[in-house]
């Protein structure tokens, strides 16, 4: 998770992949908001996460093409990386429906999100998930 540098044509080739599996993060988080294993803050975090996806009207609105996606597809990076940081992987894995390894695949968006992230905040995360995989 070292190398955040993304070239510009692969950035954009990655983010519409990503963008692909919006559907199946967005059941993903309907499933996990239901759960009971999964603690209340990060209840909190999965509804307000679902409220912005499903609000026409965001930060970048869903009709620009292309750009009203990515700060969606941002946000549900940045909520599901906390759920990998804090919850069972067996919980995650129970409802995903991907072609992919969850997890595989939230640690490539998460070093695809960071990138956009300022430098400082970057390191701060990166440290974070690091630690966490040593644990």
């Amino acid at each position: 998770m070292k190398n955040t540098k993304l070239k510009k044509n692969g950035a954009t080739q990655t983010t519409t992949s990503f963008l692909g599996y919006i559907p199946r993060f967005f059941r993903l988080l309907l499933n996990l908001l239901r759960d009971s294993r999964v603690s209340a803050t990060d209840k909190a975090i999965l509804g307000a996460t679902i409220a912005y996806l499903i609000n026409p009207a965001d930060i970048v609105p869903d009709w620009i093409p292309f750009l009203g996606m990515v700060d969606d597809l941002y946000l549900v990076a940045l909520a599901l990386l906390r759920l990998v940081l804090r919850t069972d992987e067996k919980i995650l894995a129970q409802y995903w429906d991907g072609p992919e390894e969850l997890v595989s695949l939230l640690k490539q968006m998460a070093q695809w999100a960071v990138a956009f992230l300022p430098p400082r905040v970057r390191q701060a995360l990166l440290a974070r998930v690091e630690q966490n995989e040593k644990v």
